[in-house]
């Protein structure tokens, strides 16, 4: 565990100690915020209930993990460290999760920071504690899968650019697949498939505060998958 927590605090100094995750929390505050307040009226529907504001994050993560995992492969191919990285004794499983551990943290904080939105609507209406740490599990699972979705894309991608833009396609389509065939009027196994596949319509149940086996089982073989589909890229790119 301690070459995997030396990965992540490289990872996490490199990100802090440039602006790019400071606009990336802020960015996401703001709109989050926003979309809420705004968006969706929340003051003027009179009904004190944060499922508008937590489902929203799936679409929100679509955009900020991309964001934030874009440097980790990417980048160290583009400056050329990415060869005397693999030749450090680490092994591919703790360069992996050391980097997801690093990008999922800058998510995590901008999660954190989230904290006074809930708060302040909650002068306006009751709300259950617990409910409300389910939807922020839930929003964290969700944040879990779409950085280890960013971190397969950034192992294949050759610059942030072509990083950014494919693990954000993938997870707007993994975000809206279900729309997409009610869109196209697909039926039977086709439906069904775009449904399982779906982060939002696993996501709808925990925006509510409600952890459902089968959704939570979902986010963790996502996450699970995407980050050894990076390890196999990674240890193939080793011995190539």
């Amino acid at each position: 565990m301690r070459p995997t927590l030396a990965i992540a605090r490289r990872e996490l100094r490199s990100a802090w100690n440039s602006p790019v995750a400071y606009v990336l929390v802020v960015g996401f505050l703001v709109f989050c915020a926003g979309w809420l307040y705004f968006v969706r009226g929340f003051f003027a529907a009179g009904l004190a209930d944060l499922r508008p504001y937590f489902g929203l994050m799936p679409l929100a993560f679509a955009f900020l993990a991309p964001a934030a995992t874009m440097r980790s492969w990417a980048e160290e191919r583009r400056l050329g460290t990415y060869e005397l990285l693999l030749t450090m004794p680490f092994s591919e499983g703790e360069l992996v999760l050391g980097k997801f551990i690093a990008s999922l943290s800058t998510l995590g904080a901008a999660l954190l920071l989230s904290l006074p939105v809930p708060l302040t609507a909650s002068l306006l209406g009751s709300f259950d504690p617990g409910v409300l740490a389910g939807q922020y599990l839930g929003a964290l699972l969700a944040a879990a899968t779409a950085t280890a979705a960013g971190e397969w894309v950034s192992s294949l991608a050759k610059n942030q650019v072509s990083a950014f833009v494919a693990s954000a396609s993938l997870l707007l389509a993994l975000v809206l697949v279900d729309r997409l065939a009610a869109f196209l009027r697909l039926g039977g196994a086709a439906a069904g498939l775009a449904a399982w596949l779906s982060m939002s319509r696993h996501f709808e149940s925990l925006s509510r505060g409600v952890l459902d086996g089968r959704d939570l089982a979902y986010y963790l073989a996502t996450s699970g998958v995407f980050l050894y589909l990076t390890a196999w890229n990674v240890r193939r790119r080793k011995w190539s």
